[in-house]
This record gives C-alpha cells, sequence and structure tokens, in this order.
C-alpha cells in the first residue's frame, strides 16, 4: 500500500509538472507600466508551471520593482493561463527639495524623481523636512517623527477627496506644527496642530463658499470649529 501511494504521489507530480504549464498570460489594470515590464517584474514566463508557481514571491518581486504598483493579484485558470490584475498609484503631490522634485502618492508613498511636465498637475509640497527617500516606500520625516507624514497624509486625502487638486498652490511645512495651504493666489488657509482633519477642510470648503470674489487674505482653522478670515 506504501508503495502504491508514493508510486501515486510521484505520477500526480509527473502529471502536473507535464501538461499544467503557462501559455496565456495576461495583464489587467496598468496603465503606467507596460504588459511586458510587469511580467518580467513577477518573473513569469511561457512555459512556467502554472502549480508550483509562488504568487506571494512574485508579489513581493513586483512592489520592490515597480513602485506604481499599490495592489497586485495573480489568478491561475486551467489549464494554462494566468492573469496579472494590478492596481496602480497616482502620483499626487511632489515634494520639493532645492532643485529636485519627487513625485508621491495620497499615500505619501515616494514614487521616484518627476519627469519633465510630470508636476503640471500635482499639488507642490514645499519646507518639508524628509528623511532618506526610497522609491516605492513611504515618505518618513528627517526626525523619524510620524505625526508630520501622517499629518501630510491626511492632508492630501482630503484634498483628492475634495476636488481641490487644480487650485492648491502649495501646502507649505514651514510650521511642521500648524502647516498651510496657499490656494488659488488669494487665500492662505492655517491648519493648526495635527488633528480635526476632516473637520478643517469642511470649514475650509465653507469659507470658499462664502467669500465674495475679490476677497484675500489668511483664514485660521487652528482649532477645528472656528474660521477665523484676515483679510489682506
Amino acid at each position: 500500500i506504501s508503495l502504491i501511494f508514493v508510486v501515486v504521489i510521484i505520477a500526480s507530480i509527473f502529471f502536473l509538472s507535464l501538461f499544467f504549464r503557462v501559455e496565456d498570460i495576461r495583464v489587467e489594470g496598468n496603465t503606467h507600466y507596460t504588459d511586458d515590464e510587469i511580467i518580467r517584474a513577477i518573473d513569469i514566463e511561457e512555459g512556467d508551471n502554472l502549480f508550483f508557481f509562488d504568487r506571494f514571491a512574485a508579489i513581493s518581486r513586483v512592489f520592490s520593482k515597480l513602485p506604481y504598483i499599490e495592489e497586485v493579484s495573480l489568478k491561475r485558470a486551467l489549464p494554462n493561463r494566468i492573469t496579472i490584475t494590478v492596481e496602480e498609484s497616482t502620483a499626487l503631490a511632489y515634494l520639493i527639495l532645492g532643485d529636485e522634485e519627487w513625485t508621491m502618492d495620497h499615500s505619501c508613498k515616494i514614487l521616484g524623481k518627476a519627469a519633465e511636465g510630470e508636476t503640471e498637475q500635482l499639488v507642490p509640497v514645499v519646507n518639508f523636512k524628509p528623511g532618506t527617500l526610497f522609491i516605492g516606500e513611504r515618505l518618513t520625516s528627517a526626525d523619524g517623527e510620524e505625526d508630520p507624514v501622517n499629518y501630510l497624509n491626511d492632508i492630501l486625502v482630503q484634498i483628492e477627496g475634495r476636488g481641490l487638486i487644480p487650485d492648491i498652490d502649495r501646502v507649505n511645512f514651514k510650521s511642521p506644527d500648524s502647516p498651510e495651504i496657499v490656494y488659488n493666489g488669494r487665500f492662505t488657509f492655517v491648519l493648526g496642530r495635527y488633528g480635526m482633519v476632516p473637520e478643517k477642510f469642511a470649514m475650509l470648503s465653507g469659507v470658499l463658499a462664502t467669500l465674495k470674489a475679490g476677497d484675500a487674505g489668511v483664514v485660521d482653522l487652528s482649532d477645528g470649529r472656528t474660521a477665523r478670515f484676515s483679510p489682506n
């Protein structure tokens, strides 16, 4: 009985390795990277065994090689197809460091140095003091504190969610405890200490709806409850 069991196992392994080989590789959801770039990062090719292919190791390789990839899944379909589905990060902002510009997504993941013309539709972030920048990893602060990064993350999420990107001139971290948003060349919104970010942006939207066309000045949203407008 034991010998028969061993023979059956060997025969099954031989059958799987012989017949279930990849012949059809499909990529879905990609725009920033080509199909070939993603397939090379996954490190799969026609002829690989469908059952013995390590999906978890392949996914890890993608994240390390292609920073714009946010999520990836691999689905096997017998007898010979594998479908790679990706969700890509979108550059939302860029960090200005001297003469360098580094793009990031809404979660503050560093995507790379900005290409020529890439920043035209992105939100500039100035005076933020970062730690070492690693492409594909989240931004860190120079002193290792998480609050400045989390604050920027929350700010970018609100800017994106409320459709404010075209009118934001810059997000200014000259005072890390109280960043400012310069809006449309007319208003400077002072956000105050980290906290109540959605509430502050709700007030920001309310202020924009009530101010007149010729108004300009500083709007203090620091306490998260009251907007104080100081005209220029």
